[in-house]
């Protein structure tokens, strides 16, 4: 097994998880199996009891993990399944520490941090990287590392200890450190500068890690006396310091490495130019396209997003590469309009009016609307206003996980005219409760208690638009994270009402898919399906949100005769199409696809 580390210095949020993703594309683009680790420094077991302005969204596994986002990037980017153990945080490793010291394991040792500690995250890393993540079943050639945070975090030594140790059991030629750092330009001078990451690199040697490659961020593409100077000072020869400058979109980052040869400084340093598995040259086809074409679009598509997160982006970061898959594949340019939840009610109206007005300008402004998941009263009933402008006025719809509950909530006091109906979540004492708090769950612990991780949905009525947008198959399995649900007491009077549960779970009890039949496109869903989408596999809901909000729905779901050489269909205005697997999903096959379009003659553009 070859290891690549990924660090970061000077500051945060210079895209450690993005680069250490695009690395793993890199390799694998060289004919490598790639694995991921995450390492995050907090005391926190996992990232699901956290708030997401406090560490953007939580991605869900299939397991169930509730992990950090960047484990979403490598999926996404390196289109594999990853488990909860391959994001390993400081609470992971302490509390399995002081589990083997209760058992005895020790043997009446002291316990320290040094070498038990360190030993453990050693023994974790390794372990884990021998998991299978892809179609293969076969370990991963390579191991990527990102260890979260900044060089020099107190809560970091650990980690940054036993690394460093790690360098060493595993042997030269196995082990590579690129240490992401920031070249700034400062306005008053005007030129690059190279002391903070001359700074950063000390530090991180000062701690006992030398760093192989440096990949420095920038705005502007470095100049060559800035390399000459970097590689003087830190110690890091020129072919080795690799520029990652601002790109148009992140599909650029794995070409940027590649026309710098990162990828024959990373093998050189991991002896695989001599090993037996000679790698080739990298094979990135289909990202050099995507890129492009995500360049080249033209034609908008305006999706408002209503959320009380709205501040921080990656709030509901899956769910914007979601609505940019299903973009990119119908040849739409992706406009998000924010819309705080909070704005649209009347309470904002009396205290500020001016946001008032603007969020229901941007609301009514826009071709589709998305209500994503989220908990806590907090914005709820402007949620549930969303919802009910888009149903009123044929707007296309999505709701995830809390926006199909708000939908249910709204159809209920709308059309039901059950003015008293509410979740238990929001009103526990509701006599009309439409959504009710799942009996499996926990309400005194917070961690892990939810409906997690991957869950089958069995289609119950064949021709609505969900199971066509899945390709017509039986059932589907899905992502959740919720603790309420759908109270499927009140199902009958829903679907009497023209309300249809169109998925639901093996058991027939629990409610997965909502659509209004009579709507151009009203879907809510209590998975969240952008927890799979891929760049070359768009989630299909996300493609009939996108395809109703830009008036493509209908060849979207318009069922197709023989395709010729081309791969085009008999449709009038001749669409690429995509394969439908079993889970769902559409991938790209050799320009055809069998289910789902991906292009018209009208300016889209196939993935």
């Amino acid at each position: 097994m070859k290891y690549v580390l990924v660090t970061g210095g000077v500051v945060s949020g210079l895209g450690k998880g993005v680069t250490a993703s695009s690395i793993g594309v890199l390799l694998k683009g060289c004919g490598l199996r790639i694995t991921s680790i995450k390492i995050d420094p907090y005391l926190n077991t996992d990232a699901g009891t956290m708030s997401p302005f406090e560490h953007g969204e939580v991605f869900v596994l299939d397991d169930g993990g509730e992990v950090d986002l960047d484990l979403g990037n490598y999926e996404r980017f390196l289109d594999i399944k990853l488990t909860r153990d391959n994001n390993i945080t400081t609470g992971k490793i302490y509390q399995s520490v002081i589990d083997k010291e209760r058992r005895g394991d020790y043997l009446g040792k002291t316990v320290q941090v040094v070498p038990h500690i360190t030993d453990e995250i050693q023994e974790w890393i390794e372990r884990v990287a021998m998991n299978p993540v892809d179609a293969t079943g076969e370990p991963a050639d390579v191991c990527v590392i990102e260890l979260g945070g900044t060089i020099g975090d107190i809560e970091s030594m650990p980690f940054i200890e036993a690394l460093g140790q790690f360098s060493y059991r595993v042997g030269p030629g196995n082990f590579c450190l690129v240490h992401v750092s920031l070249v700034p330009v400062l306005n008053v001078v005007g030129e690059q500068k190279t002391k903070p990451t001359q700074h950063s690199v000390r530090g991180l040697r000062g701690l006992g890690l030398i760093p192989d490659i440096l990949a420095c961020r920038s705005t502007q593409p470095l100049e060559e006396h800035v390399k000459v100077k970097l590689a003087q000072f830190c110690h890091v020869p020129i072919p080795n310091i690799i520029n990652l400058h601002d790109v148009t979109n992140i599909w650029h980052i794995p070409l940027l490495l590649r026309d710098q040869k990162a990828h024959e400084a990373i093998l050189k340093v991991l002896d695989l130019q001599c090993a037996g598995k000679i790698p080739r040259k990298p094979k990135l086809v289909e990202w050099t396209d995507r890129a492009s074409k995500c360049d080249n679009l033209k034609i908008p598509v305006r999706i408002a997003m209503v959320g009380k997160y709205t501040g921080l982006s990656d709030s509901y970061l899956s769910v914007l590469k979601a609505l940019l898959h299903a973009s990119v594949a119908l040849g739409r340019k992706l406009v998000v309009d924010w819309v705080p939840s909070c704005d649209l009610e009347d309470s904002t109206a009396e205290e500020t009016p001016d946001a008032y007005e603007k969020a229901w300008e941007t609301l009514k402004g826009a071709d589709g609307v998305l209500v994503p998941g989220g908990f806590g009263d907090r914005g709820v009933q402007g949620k549930i206003l969303a919802a009910k402008y888009a149903r009123e006025n044929n707007v296309p719809y999505l709701g995830i996980c809390l926006g199909m509950q708000i939908a249910v909530i709204e159809f209920a006091r709308s059309i039901m005219k059950l003015h008293g109906a509410n979740s238990t979540e929001f009103d526990p004492t509701t006599k009309t409760p439409c959504v009710i708090f799942m009996p499996e769950g926990s309400k005194t612990h917070m961690g892990a208690t939810m409906r997690l991780g991957s869950r089958r949905t069995i289609f119950k009525v064949n021709n609505c638009k969900a199971a066509k947008l899945y390709g017509n198959v039986s059932y589907v399995d899905e992502r959740h994270r919720h603790r309420y649900e759908v109270n499927p007491d009140m199902v009958p009077e829903f679907e009497k009402a023209g309300l249809s549960f169109v998925g639901r779970d093996e058991t027939g009890r629990r409610m997965e898919i909502i659509e209004l039949p009579t709507h151009r496109f009203f879907v809510g869903a209590q998975f969240h399906p952008e927890f799979k989408s891929r760049p070359g596999k768009p989630s299909p809901l996300f493609l009939g949100l996108i395809a109703a909000s830009s008036g493509q729905l209908d060849h979207l779901l318009r069922p197709c005769g023989i395709l010729g050489p081309t791969g085009r269909c008999s449709c009038p205005n001749g669409v690429t199409k995509l394969k439908v697997y079993q889970n769902g999903h559409v991938n790209p096959l050799k320009g055809l696809v069998n289910g789902h379009y991906s292009a018209t003659s009208n300016g889209a553009i196939p993935i």
